[in-house]
């Protein structure tokens, strides 16, 4: 509420304001990043980052087959192509393999998404995307402050894109921001997001087709506050998934998500895994009062925009099994304490025995 008030006795309440700056200098210090660009949301910084690419009509983009649509509608939206390509089964996030046999050459960028808060295999892809001199962007919506060999999520490829949506584990109810250690790709996504103004120039002086993507002084604020406090409920999150996957570790049938030595933190915004009988277990859980949701209901491609066509789609076989099985726990359900946990994990046990099912090991 301070930081609230001093925005509203500054005068300055618009995407101007110093509350703005300042939380675009701290959120790209916290992420190990030299700048930080914000905007209205976390699809439009994914835009921000293609156009600044100059990708457009003519051009593909590989994304995920697993991932909110913003992944991809950010692609369709400069005109390029996504690319949709096979997650791999445990870590719900984009098999590198199946991303160096999407490659053609239009390629010009791969997307690769944070899933969960779990970095994807950035040991594999940063080298694939440099052999191909494609430009490697992080949707990193659900990751903010997990690392991957001590590096954030945000600053191992070109520039990640982070979201503040409602339901992200830093939030002002929308918003979103790039990040990167690039100072050109900087200059230039800013300039895109300020109506093609230059940073310092004058207010009439417009050099880029940009558009008013700005953020208010009042979501800075409130952002700043919650930037504030997000390493130490991190810290609990991290506490309390280590403790449920404990607990379940000898659950029949049950499959968390595997977590790679070189990740060394995560925001656990999920907690995923597969489970035989899903839609049983999802029903039992939710009934105890467990918020659980049995995941997407189908991969990328097939939403009906998708299904129109505009995109290219590789075998999927993992992501399509993935809708039948995979469920997830949102990142408030690992805010409590330890009995509140233990709890969780006590229901976790009891709808996998209700499904009265023999549950065999998930097939990955």
């Amino acid at each position: 509420m301070e930081l609230l008030r001093q925005v509203l006795e500054s005068g300055r309440w618009g995407g101007h304001s110093d509350f703005v700056k300042r939380f675009e200098r701290e959120f790209a210090e916290f992420t190990h990043c030299a700048h930080g660009i914000s905007a209205m949301n976390g699809t439009v910084t994914l835009e921000m980052a293609l156009c600044a690419m100059d990708v457009g009509a003519g051009d593909e983009v590989i994304v995920p087959a697993i991932s909110f649509v913003s992944t991809a509608m950010a692609v369709s939206r400069v005109g390029a192509t996504p690319v949709f390509v096979d997650i791999e089964p445990l870590s719900f996030n984009m098999d590198p393999e199946r991303a160096a046999a999407a490659i053609t050459p239009r390629t010009k960028a791969i997307i690769a998404v944070h899933f969960g808060g779990a970095i994807a295999d950035m040991d594999r892809l940063i080298p694939l995307a440099a052999e191909h001199s494609l430009a490697l962007i992080e949707d990193a919506a659900h990751a903010h402050g997990s690392e991957w060999n001590g590096r954030r999520a945000g600053s191992l490829g070109l520039a990640g894109s982070f979201s503040f949506q409602n339901s992200k584990v830093m939030t002002a109810g929308e918003g979103g921001i790039l990040t990167t250690n690039d100072a050109g790709f900087a200059e230039r996504t800013w300039s895109l997001m300020d109506q093609g103004r230059k940073p310092g120039g004058g207010w009439f002086h417009h050099y880029l087709l940009g558009s008013n993507y700005r953020i208010t002084g009042l979501q800075a604020a409130v952002l700043l506050a919650q930037l504030e406090r997000l390493p130490e409920q991190n810290a609990r999150r991290t506490r309390n998934a280590a403790l449920l996957r404990e607990e379940l570790a000898d659950v029949p049938g049950m499959a968390l998500q595997t977590i790679p030595t070189q990740q060394n933190a995560s925001s656990w915004y999920l907690l995923l895994g597969r489970i035989a009988a899903r839609d049983e277990f999802h029903r039992a859980l939710t009934a105890q009062g467990v918020p659980c949701t049995p995941f997407y209901p189908h991969p990328l491609y097939g939403n009906p925009l998708y299904q129109r066509g505009n995109c290219r789609v590789e075998p999927c076989p993992v992501a399509e099994a993935c809708i039948a099985d995979a469920f997830w726990l949102p990142h408030r359900a690992l805010l409590g304490d330890e009995e509140t946990t233990r709890g969780v994990a006590a229901a976790m046990r009891a709808a996998s025995r209700a499904t009265r099912t023999t549950m065999e090991v998930v097939q990955i």
